[in-house]
Parts: structure tokens; C-alpha cells; sequence
């Protein structure tokens, strides 16, 4: 296991951490570990509470999902559900990674790979219970709650995007049916139908410790 959570880890042991994002440079990773340890408190984990005072998060209105996310086992890749009680260094980069540009210059196949895992990562944000399922309804209520933080958006416009979100998955996931299925819920993969097309580099982003590279659902 990794040490890189104590204050005197080497850039060295911090690239051999990031084996689940090579692509984070050694001058990312240092400015990463500043922004681990201003959340810890220079301890060697962080915990849900360490996000309280986070101002950037502060008046995000799907706060409590965004740091519920840093914690899901899916997302640490240890499991298909739960979530963990505290995270440390090397886990924080897995979280980080899902989080990076997507670069342009990687051949297609890497760059369809990269959105995928971001359009991952956001599906478990959805899908809290980890049944591998969002309801429509609730796919609905969190596209309103991500339109509600938009200062240029009115409620009732907010309201209307949303109940035509939901309508566009309806007639992505309801539509493909056969007359004798039972609508369960909206799959990954009639997610990743639902959000074919959309620029997730612009359609996702929050501001996260003065980073700019972060992005999940402004």
C-alpha cells in the first residue's frame, strides 16, 4: 500500500501511486497532494466531514452527491457498492483521474475509453443504491438540481428542461422495448445512449479547490 497521504511523500512514491492515471504528470500530482493535505489537515486520510468547508462546493446544489461520489467503492474501484469510510492519497488520484480533460491527442479508441469513464462515474452519482438502475424520475430530479445552481436559469425554465430530459431518455430507454418488457429503470448503457453526442467537457464542471482540470456537473 501507498504512503503518499504523510507530508513527506516523494514525487517518486506519488507516481508509482498513480498507476490508475499515468497521465497525471509529476507537477499535477505535487499540486494534488497540496490540495489532499489542505483538505486532511495534513492527516494521511479525509473524510466526509473534511468537505464541509470546501467553498467551491459550498453552494453547489448536488453538494452531498459530488463528495458522496469520492467515496463510493465503485468509483475507488474496491467494489460494487458501498461506500468507504475514508479515503487516502492514492485513492483520492483514482477519484482525480476520472476528472482529467479528455486529451484529444490519444488515439479514438483511449478517448472513447476516457468518456466512458466519466459518463461512469456520473451514472453512479445517479444511481446511489448501486443496483445498476436510475428511475426516470430520478434522472429527472437530478437535472433540475444541476440547473437550479445556474444563476441565468429561472425555476420554472429549470423545470421545463428537465421534464424534456426525462421525456429524451423515456424515448431512449422505453422506446427500444419489446411490447412484453417491464420498464425497470435506465441502464449504463442507455445512458451512455441518452448522453451520445453531448459534450461532456462543457456540459460538466465544477469548480474544485481553485483547479481548473476538475469537472462534474455545474
Amino acid at each position: 500500500s501507498s504512503n503518499c497521504g504523510s507530508a513527506s511523500c516523494k514525487v517518486g512514491d506519488l507516481e508509482q501511486a498513480t498507476s490508475t492515471s499515468p497521465l497525471i504528470s509529476s507537477e499535477q500530482i505535487e499540486q494534488l497532494h497540496r490540495r489532499f493535505k489542505q483538505l486532511s489537515g495534513d492527516q494521511p486520510t479525509i473524510r466526509k466531514e473534511n468537505f464541509n468547508n470546501v467553498p467551491d462546493l459550498e453552494l453547489n446544489p448536488i453538494r452531498s452527491k459530488i463528495v458522496r461520489a469520492f467515496f463510493d467503492n465503485r468509483n475507488l474501484r474496491k467494489g460494487p457498492s458501498g461506500l468507504a469510510d475514508e479515503i487516502n492519497f492514492e485513492d483520492f488520484l483514482t477519484i482525480m483521474s476520472y476528472f482529467r480533460p479528455i486529451d484529444t491527442t490519444m488515439g479514438e479508441e483511449q478517448v472513447e475509453l476516457s468518456r466512458k469513464e466519466k459518463l461512469r462515474f456520473l451514472f453512479h452519482m445517479y444511481d446511489s443504491d448501486s443496483d445498476g438502475r436510475i428511475t426516470l424520475e430520478e434522472y429527472r430530479n437530478v437535472v433540475e438540481e444541476l440547473l437550479s445552481g445556474n444563476p441565468h436559469i429561472e425555476k420554472e425554465s429549470a423545470r421545463s428542461i428537465a421534464d424534456g430530459a426525462m421525456m429524451e431518455a423515456a424515448s431512449v430507454c422505453v422506446g427500444q422495448m419489446e411490447p412484453d418488457q417491464v420498464y425497470e429503470g435506465i441502464t449504463f448503457e442507455d445512458f451512455l445512449k441518452i448522453w451520445q453526442g453531448i459534450d461532456i467537457e462543457t456540459k460538466m464542471h465544477v469548480r474544485f479547490l481553485n483547479m481548473e482540470t476538475i469537472a462534474l456537473c455545474h
